[in-house]
């Protein structure tokens, strides 16, 4: 095998991995938060599933504060949050089941994704 092609094989499998440890930092951050502000912590839910994780650019200010007032049904009222970070989010799916129905809530992440900005 030539050199180029070990780079480019080298290359593809860091990005990969950088991916995949990013997809879980998120994941951890949102079990966390839903442990903290979830109703009965979460315990009630079942089968977790995540989307992959993406990024926006599109969610105005506004919309995060409607998002942080509106909140999500099995979730606590006054939830505290963090400022909001300037250029791009983080958002993550899940979808769960509780009492049979299977539910989706999406969940905004700072860039670094150690914290829950707004979630719907």
């Amino acid at each position: 095998m030539s050199s180029r092609a070990c780079i480019i094989i080298g290359i593809g499998l860091m990005l990969l991995f950088a991916s995949c440890g990013r997809q879980h930092s998120a994941e951890q951050t949102v079990k966390a938060f839903i442990e903290a502000n979830m109703e009965n912590s979460g315990d009630d839910i079942s089968n977790r599933d995540f989307s992959d994780l993406g990024t926006t650019r599109l969610i105005s200010d506004s919309l995060i504060q409607l998002m942080r007032h509106r909140g999500a049904p099995l979730f606590k009222q006054g939830i505290s949050y963090p400022d909001v970070p300037d250029g791009e989010l983080y958002y993550l799916r899940m979808s769960y089941v509780h009492q049979g129905d299977t539910l989706q809530n999406t969940f905004y992440l700072n860039p670094e994704l150690t914290e829950v900005i707004a979630f719907k």
